[in-house]
């Protein structure tokens, strides 16, 4: 509704939001006024140009865009004021015009002003006690464009469609497993691989419909690598335990081979129970996306609605994990294995938060995240192989001690941990603005 860098789209509530913004509350003087009328400007008439860019990572892409095209308007019809006016608002209406007058209701000019960077603080200087009040007089001063004007964007509906394909991945999970149990020698083999293919392809189909679908499209370097991450993930979520055992313990040759196995133990209880949790994470992310639309409409400040839908996000993330921890213990009961609770609590973590976030536009982090964490597995998997070198010894002795301490599946928890915990902090510090949740459109 997410890794390392922060996208950061204006100041978070009750700071401010850029290095050329006044450093405090008391610091608001005429030369504070014309930087928010934009007297400040460089010869691009961009104020995103100067490398300050309060909405890059987590503004929808459309409420940027309209900034830009919104002061380049301006400034084509010699609108920006360049000097502070008796009437503060009258100035700030002229700068912002093409926004104003594109808006579907004051909360979508409220958010792009959030974009810009004005705080409920600074609304105070237009004489107006929130950026709320600030967005409803902009709007009913400026006059509407001609011809028919879209409806507002509704609140996010249940619909059938996406109900029943975030229930798809489970479901062909459940079978492919079913059948490679069912099944022995290169039957098993053909059944396994189709059966990979047919999962692949139901996820992919439950994230391009419904509350798990992004906005717009992403890129596609984004989305081919948020992809390809993820199946590692998730195929290490199925053999890396083994393998990792394996490799320390002195190679795959010498663990027996099991009927239902290859030459390592495969873990299928965690994968199954991350394929039935897409339907629990579709409702974690409607439920979220509803809930915060709500809370903008009734907010009356940006401070107000941050403090409204924190904890709206914490409990929507605490509700999938409990989901979740639910279905591993019914996956681990039916196929009698181990659940693998830290890791794949872990994991589903992760990918919750790194899909809340590429929903509500914050696309490169998330795609960095998961990256990163595939790139830290591959590593332990790497350091305990060179350990074997002659000489080399050392580098396998964090892995070997984690490993021997807490079991292969402390390697996967400890990374997939630490990157969650890192999504978690930039969602909290995202999904809780107002624009984050701005009514630009829907993709249900």
């Amino acid at each position: 509704m997410n890794g390392g860098e922060d996208g950061a789209m204006g100041a978070g509530p009750g700071e401010l939001d850029r290095p050329g913004q006044p450093g405090g509350a008391d610091a608001w003087d005429a030369r504070s006024q014309e930087w928010l009328l934009g007297t400040e400007e460089d010869a691009s008439g961009d104020p995103f140009s100067r490398g300050e860019s309060p909405a890059s990572a987590g503004v929808a892409p459309e409420i940027r865009a309209a900034a830009v095209k919104d002061t380049a308007a301006a400034d084509s019809r010699g609108t920006i004021p360049r000097r502070g006016g008796a009437d503060p608002v009258k100035a700030l209406m002229h700068r912002h015009r093409a926004l104003c007058e594109r808006a579907v209701d004051p909360l979508e000019i409220a958010a792009g002003l959030e974009a810009h960077g004005v705080t409920d603080r600074a609304a105070v200087r237009f004489r107006h006690r929130d950026v709320f009040s600030l967005a409803e007089e902009l709007y009913a001063r400026v006059p509407r464009e001609a011809g028919p004007r879209p409806e507002p964007a509704p609140a996010p509906r249940v619909r059938a469609d996406w109900v029943l394909l975030t229930l798809l991945p489970g479901a062909v999970c459940a079978a492919v497993v079913t059948g490679v149990r069912l099944t022995e020698g290169r039957p098993r083999l053909l059944v396994a691989a189709a059966g990979v293919l047919a999962v692949a392809l139901a996820v992919r189909l439950a994230l391009r419909r419904g509350p798990l679908a992004p906005a717009r499209t992403l890129g596609w370097h984004s989305a081919t690598g948020t992809r390809l991450w993820t199946c590692w993930l998730l195929a290490y979520a199925l053999f890396g335990n083994g393998l990792l055992r394996a490799v320390a313990d002195g190679g795959p040759d010498g663990l027996p081979t099991g009927a239902a196995h290859g030459p390592w133990p495969v873990t299928v209880a965690p994968v199954l129970a991350l394929t039935l949790a897409c339907a629990p994470a579709a409702w974690s992310a409607h439920l979220l996306t509803a809930a915060a639309r709500r809370r903008l409409a009734g907010s009356r400040g940006l401070e107000e609605f941050t403090a409204a839908v924190q904890p709206l996000l914490l409990g929507v993330f605490v509700l999938f994990l409990s989901a979740l921890t639910a279905l591993l213990a019914l996956c681990g009961a039916a196929l009698g294995e181990p659940a693998g609770y830290p890791e794949a609590l872990a994991l589903g973590a992760l990918l919750l938060l790194a899909r809340l976030l590429t929903v509500h536009h914050v696309t490169q982090g998330p795609a960095q995240a998961l990256a990163a964490t595939a790139a830290a597995e591959a590593a332990a998997m790497a350091l305990v192989l060179a350990g074997r070198l002659p000489g080399c010894a050392f580098l396998a002795v964090p892995v070997d001690a984690l490993v021997d301490a807490w079991g292969a599946g402390s390697v996967p928890a400890v990374v997939c941990g630490i990157t969650a915990l890192a999504l978690l902090i930039r969602a909290t510090r995202t999904l809780t603005r107002a624009s984050a949740h701005a009514p630009t459109g829907d993709p249900e």
